[in-house]
């Protein structure tokens, strides 16, 4: 796991405690767009040493990301059966 990693981790521990959008601090620590930073952390989020370094983000994140999946699939099946 790299540097850039343990610190997008821990910028997701804590990114709420900074003032203004979360897109325009990720630019400012990053300097990724947020498109890309969530590539990463999407990446990020299935690898072992990601969940050894910090247990609790790693879980919030993918329980966040799959509940979203499912909500989002669940949109689109909807949608298919109204039409």
């Amino acid at each position: 796991m790299t540097d850039r990693d343990r610190r997008i981790l821990d910028f997701e521990r804590t990114w709420w405690t900074r003032s203004g959008p979360k897109e325009v601090a990720i630019l400012d620590e990053f300097e990724l767009s947020a498109s890309r930073y969530y590539e990463i952390l999407n990446e990020l989020l299935e690898a072992p040493e990601a969940l050894a370094y910090d247990p609790l983000v790693v879980r919030r994140l993918r329980r966040l990301r799959d509940r979203r999946r499912r909500e989002r699939q669940d949109r689109i099946a909807q949608e298919g059966r109204a039409r």
